[in-house]
């Protein structure tokens, strides 16, 4: 059965490309979300397997939201997505899942999630 996997990130263009990329991967597109309040609502509607989450959004970061989603009652696994490199975020990506933005792939996002 497919993962299902909710796109957030502020730009259209990302989020196209990304459920693109993910669709000819195999996963099932449940929605997307431009924001950190859109991404916890939309997740606590849609119920996706995966959370593909941009670090950087306007109002909150992903690491916030993140935590928030872990209060939902089947929290989604969630994968820290951003143009910039791991090391920008030091120890707060230590233990989570990332892909560089440039690397998503279905085949990498299925890699990473076992």
């Amino acid at each position: 059965m497919a993962r299902s996997v909710l796109i957030v990130d502020d730009h259209d263009g990302f989020r196209s490309s990304a459920r693109a990329l993910l669709e000819a991967g195999g996963f099932v597109v449940a929605g997307d979300a431009a924001t950190g309040a859109e991404a916890v609502a939309a997740a606590d509607r849609l119920r996706p397997d995966v959370v593909l989450l941009d670090i950087q959004l306007p109002d909150l970061d992903g690491f916030a939201v993140a935590a928030r989603l872990t209060g939902l009652a089947d929290p989604p696994v969630v994968v820290f997505v951003s143009s910039r490199d791991a090391v920008t975020y030091g120890p707060r990506l230590r233990g989570a899942r990332f892909l560089p933005k440039h690397e998503l792939s279905g085949p990498a996002l299925s890699g990473l999630l076992g």
